[in-house]
C-alpha cells in the first residue's frame, strides 16, 4: 500500500471526528459559522472518496457487544462523553463511530419480535436465528427440555476458531455465564441453567451439563485461552470454607480448581491485582473471575475498593495473552451492564457503561493492526429508552428540557401541559413509572439487584422542579409501569473496520453478522 493510499485510509477514520473535535470545545458554539460547517463537509466527503476496503483474510476478530445498546443509547452516551469532557456533548464522536463501516441490524427471534439476549447472541455466533431464551441450539429445541438438545446443537464461531487452532478469549462485565458470553461456547434450550442448582429436575436427573460445567468442560481444540468476567458463585462448591468465596453449587465441585487442573500453564484469578501481575507469556490459559455475580457499575466503583478490573482493562489482558498466538485469534467483548442499568430505568449508569464500553473498543483499536485485525461492534438488541422534548444545544443530558433561545440564549425550563419541567431522556416503560421518580430507590447504591428493591410506584407525573434528575439514582420516568424495563424491537447498529470490513454494510438479518466474520477468515 502507498503511502498516500494509508494516509487517506487513515484520514477517512478519523477526519470527521478530528476536525469536529478540534473545532468544538467548551466555547464551541460562538465559533461556529456556516463557512466552517459547509468547509468540514467538504473535508469528510473528500476523504471518504479515498476511502478503500482492506482486502484479504483477517488473521483475527474481536467482537464488541454493547448489551442494549441500541441507537438511542449510542447517541446520548455521546453526547455525554462530550460533557464529561467539557464539551456541549452533541458533537462529540466515540471511538467506535470513527469506524468507516456501518450497517443496520434486524433483531428479531424466531419467535419474537421484541427479543432477548440469547436468540440475539446465538444468532450472532451461529450464523442461524433461534427462539428466545435459548443458547446456541437452532429452533427445534424445546425450552426446559435437555433431550431435545443433541441434534440441535449450532456450532459457534469460537467453537470454529479453536477447531482451526485459533486462540480464543471472552471478557463481559456480567457473569461469565449470562447468555451473551454463554452463546460463545455452551449449547443449553435455557439461559437460565447457569449452574447445577438452577437445573430443572429433568436436566439434572439426565445428567445434562450446566452452562459453567461447559465452560470448564469445553472439549474444542485446545481450550479458550481467556475468559474474564463475573459470576464466581456458580462455579464454586456451597461449602466452601471461605464465605467470600462460597458459591451455589450443589454438586461439591470447584470448577476453578478444575480449570487449573486441566490446562497446562494455567491460571486462576479473582481480584484486579492478581489479573496484573499475570504474565501473558508465562500463563497460556487464564480464568478471571471477580465478583459472585455481575461486576459492579462502573459509577459504583470505589475509589478505596479497586478489587475489580475495568472492562478496558480487562481487555487490554485479554489481547496481550492472545496476540503471540501466530495462528490468530477471536475475541468477544461484552459490555454487559447498559443492558442491567436501562432494565432499572436508571440512565445514569447505562450511559456510563456505554462511556465505558467505547473506551474499552478504543483500547483494542489501539492495541491491534487494523490490516491484520477485523474489529466489530454492535449491540444484541435495543432499549425503550427515548430522547425527546426539543432540549437546546449542550443541555446537560441528564436535565430537564429547556429550549433554545435566538441566538443559543437560556430560557427557563420548558413544562408539560400541566405546567411541570419533564427530562430529555424517558423511558416507553418500566419500574421508573411516571410518579416514581420522585422516591428514591432503596440500595441505589449498588444497583446490583432487580427492582423489587424499589418503592412502590406513585401515580401522576411528580413535580420534578426540586428534583435533581442528574443524580446517580433517578429513574427516568416512563409511560407504562412495569416491574422490569423492557427490550426494544428496532434496528441496532454495527460497525466495523479492519480486512473485509466493508462486508458490513446495508440491512441485515442479525445473523449474517456470523457469516461475515466467517468469511473474513477464509483465504
Amino acid at each position: 500500500m502507498t503511502d498516500a493510499l494509508s494516509l487517506g485510509l487513515a484520514m477517512t477514520r478519523h477526519l470527521c471526528a478530528t476536525t469536529i473535535l478540534i473545532a468544538f470545545c467548551a466555547t464551541a458554539l460562538a465559533q461556529e459559522s456556516p463557512e466552517q460547517w459547509f468547509a468540514d463537509g467538504q473535508a469528510t466527503a473528500a476523504a471518504a472518496k479515498r476511502l478503500q476496503p482492506i482486502e484479504g483474510p483477517a488473521k483475527n476478530i474481536i467482537l464488541f457487544i454493547g448489551d442494549g445498546m441500541g441507537v438511542s443509547t449510542v447517541t446520548a452516551a455521546r453526547i455525554l462523553a462530550g460533557q464529561l469532557k467539557g464539551m456541549p456533548g452533541e458533537e462529540n464522536v466515540l471511538s467506535f463511530e470513527k469506524m468507516p463501516y456501518l450497517a443496520l441490524s434486524k433483531t428479531y427471534s424466531t419467535n419474537a419480535q421484541t427479543p432477548d439476549s440469547a436468540a440475539t447472541m446465538s444468532a450472532i455466533m451461529t450464523g442461524i436465528k433461534t427462539k428466545s431464551g435459548a443458547i446456541s441450539v437452532n429452533q427445534n429445541a424445546v425450552s426446559d427440555d435437555p433431550a431435545t438438545i443433541p441434534g440441535n446443537e449450532a456450532t459457534t464461531l469460537l467453537e470454529i476458531a479453536e477447531q482451526r487452532g485459533m486462540a480464543t478469549g471472552i471478557v463481559t462485565t456480567t457473569t461469565i455465564t449470562h447468555a451473551t458470553p454463554a452463546a460463545c461456547y455452551a449449547h443449553a434450550p435455557s439461559r437460565g441453567w447457569e449452574t447445577d442448582t438452577a437445573l430443572p429436575d429433568a436436566a439434572r436427573a439426565a445428567g445434562f451439563p450446566d452452562i459453567a460445567r461447559q465452560l470448564i468442560e469445553f472439549p474444542h481444540g485446545d481450550g479458550i485461552e481467556v475468559v474474564l468476567g463475573g459470576g464466581r458463585s456458580s462455579f464454586l462448591p456451597t461449602n466452601a470454607e471461605d464465605s467470600s468465596q462460597s458459591g451455589l453449587r450443589s454438586d461439591g465441585r470447584d470448577l476453578t480448581a478444575e480449570w487449573t487442573k486441566k490446562y497446562p500453564d494455567s491460571a486462576y484469578v479473582s481480584d484486579r491485582q492478581a489479573l496484573d501481575a499475570i504474565d501473558p507469556t508465562e500463563t497460556k490459559h487464564l480464568l478471571g473471575l471477580f465478583n459472585p455475580v455481575h461486576l459492579k457499575f462502573t459509577t459504583d466503583r470505589s475509589k478505596q475498593d479497586e478489587s475489580e478490573p475495568t472492562l478496558a482493562e480487562m481487555t487490554r489482558k485479554a489481547i496481550s495473552m492472545l496476540e503471540s498466538h501466530d495462528t490468530g485469534y477471536f475475541l468477544m467483548v461484552e459490555g454487559g451492564r447498559i443492558d442491567h442499568a436501562h432494565h432499572l430505568n436508571n440512565a445514569y449508569r447505562a450511559l456510563n457503561e456505554a462511556v465505558a464500553f467505547a473506551g474499552a473498543v478504543e483500547v483494542a483499536m489501539n492495541a491491534t493492526n487494523e490490516r491484520e485485525t477485523l474489529i466489530i461492534v454492535t449491540a444484541d438488541h435495543s432499549h425503550v429508552m427515548t430522547i425527546a422534548g426539543y432540549p437546546k444545544r449542550g443541555n446537560p443530558i441528564f436535565g430537564k428540557v429547556t429550549y433554545p433561545g435566538e441566538p443559543h440564549e437560556d430560557k427557563n425550563e420548558r413544562p408539560d401541559k400541566t405546567g411541570k419541567p419533564y427530562t430529555t431522556l424517558s423511558y416507553a416503560n418500566g419500574p421508573g413509572n411516571v410518579g416514581a421518580s420522585d422516591a428514591q430507590p432503596a440500595g441505589a447504591k449498588t444497583f446490583q439487584h432487580g427492582p423489587s428493591e424499589y418503592q412502590d410506584i406513585a401515580t401522576g407525573r411528580p413535580d420534578l422542579s426540586t428534583i435533581d434528575t442528574e443524580s446517580e439514582s433517578y429513574l427516568q420516568e416512563t409511560a407504562i409501569p412495569l416491574s422490569y424495563e423492557t427490550h426494544g424491537g428496532e434496528d441496532v447498529a454495527i460497525y466495523a473496520q479492519g480486512p473485509r470490513a466493508h462486508l458490513v454494510h446495508g440491512v441485515l438479518e442479525q445473523n449474517v453478522l456470523f457469516h461475515i466474520m466467517l468469511a473474513a477468515l477464509e483465504p
